[in-house]
């Protein structure tokens, strides 16, 4: 049996996966019924976001899978480029 990441990498071709990042920087922050959590990884300058209903353990230091879609983001009419990640498990 494949493992999940395989099988979503080959459903969807944008997607993208990567292996032991170590997160550098981890802030929630709740906005309506949803908490948005944004990561810092080493290596990045890009944030990867995702949100969760309940607060998520603190990554910072951790090494982690992420599984991915890279996206923009506007803000104030200046386009940001974000990641928004679909899958994140800690390695």
């Amino acid at each position: 049996m494949k493992s999940e990441p395989k099988k979503l990498l080959k459903k969807h071709d944008k997607l993208v996966h990567s292996e032991m990042l170590k997160v550098t920087s981890h802030v929630q922050r709740n906005t309506d019924d949803w908490i948005i959590n944004t990561v810092m990884v080493e290596g990045y300058d890009v944030p990867f976001k995702f949100k969760r209903k309940r607060a998520y353990k603190n990554l910072k230091g951790a090494r982690v899978n992420l599984t991915y879609y890279p996206a923009v983001e506007t803000v104030a009419g200046i386009d940001f480029e974000v990641m928004q990640v679909v899958r994140i498990k800690v390695a």
